[in-house]
């Protein structure tokens, strides 16, 4: 088959040998303007973390030796598998109790969504410090729990509160629940981000509304709940050392307990900050994979953004990172 040639010599549609691309022209170049004040202000906080840093590391009431010493101590690790616990336990049980109040409110009925927003705004509105109180002291309120008939009806079962409701169970009962509210509203706004449409089309093929809310809306929904999600987790890391107050054997709780010992009280405090460093790191590691695999798109475009604004980056350069539009003319 024969193919129409130009003047050049070349086959048309393509460009000659050697010719700059047409991208080219299109490429964004950027100039930078001089900027004292920011190399000033950066230049400031270098040495202002130099100092405070040598402050810390030299100062003679920070003892190191006890920091490095109790590290490792038995008791410490034993804090920070209960802090572990708490954060796994009480972020599964409230994503579940989200997911839940989430779909009550937005629920056709009227009583379901009445009963949502009643639990949304009551375990938003008052402190968690105040909740965890009074699920460890809810003997004062009920000195028997049991499974029975309701109002006042017979009990089969019963069961001593303060032998049920310890610091541990306490604190699970009020991290769980007040994570609830948050989550709630954390995937409300993730299912009402998927498009309307999606759950039309579910319905139209004959899809139940429970399998249309796990196998399209929630999957969809991911991406915006994601994020979110990752923050709350690591908040819930050190919110655990609320649970100190009500004597929970977590990593806060031990830690006062060995400085009140030996009065060691910052030595013992870096000790719980150092772990608690730790474990958001790794959780802020994982929430980066998270949200990189339900966003594939994002790290290729925020490449691309970045590589326009780079000086010097432009034309050919820019080129090479796409890839090559297939030729091919018969």
């Amino acid at each position: 088959m024969n193919t129409d040639t130009n003047p050049h010599g070349t086959a048309a549609g393509h460009a000659p040998a050697g010719a700059p691309d047409q991208d080219d022209d299109l490429a964004l170049r950027v100039t930078r303007r001089p900027r004292p004040g920011h190399w000033l202000a950066v230049l400031a906080a270098a040495l202002f973390t130099a100092w405070l840093a040598y402050t810390v590391i030299v100062n003679p009431h920070l003892h190191w030796d006890v920091v490095v010493d109790h590290l490792f101590d038995g008791v410490i690790l034993e804090g920070l598998w209960v802090t572990v616990q708490l954060t796994l336990i009480s972020m599964a049980a409230g994503v579940a109790i989200g997911v839940l109040i989430a779909v009550m409110q937005l629920s056709g009925s009227p009583v379901l969504r009445l009963t949502a927003g009643a639990y949304t705004w009551f375990f938003r509105g008052t402190p968690l410090l105040v909740q965890l109180i009074f699920w460890f002291n809810l003997a004062l309120l009920f000195p028997v729990i049991g499974i029975g008939v309701p109002f006042d009806g017979p009990k089969f079962v019963e069961w001593q509160t303060n032998l049920v409701i310890t610091g541990f169970v306490a604190a699970l009962l009020g991290l769980s629940i007040n994570e609830g509210a948050y989550m709630a509203e954390i995937v409300r706004a993730g299912i009402q981000s998927v498009d309307p449409g999606q759950r039309e089309a579910g319905a139209s093929i004959g899809m139940s509304n429970r399998r249309i809310l796990t196998r399209i809306i929630l999957p969809q929904a991911m991406r915006v709940i994601i994020p979110p999600f990752g923050n709350q987790f690591i908040s819930m890391l050190k919110t655990t050392s609320l649970v100190s107050v009500i004597a929970g054997a977590d990593l806060m709780t031990v830690s006062q307990h060995l400085y009140l010992a030996n009065f060691e009280v910052i030595a013992l405090l870096m000790v719980a900050s150092i772990w608690y460093l730790v474990l958001t790191t790794l959780a802020s590691v994982a929430q980066h994979f998270i949200e990189r695999h339900y966003t594939p798109g994002a790290a290729p475009l925020r490449r691309r953004v970045l590589g326009d604004l780079v000086p010097g980056r432009t034309g050919r350069a820019q080129g090479a990172d796409r890839t090559p539009a297939k030729e091919g003319a018969s």
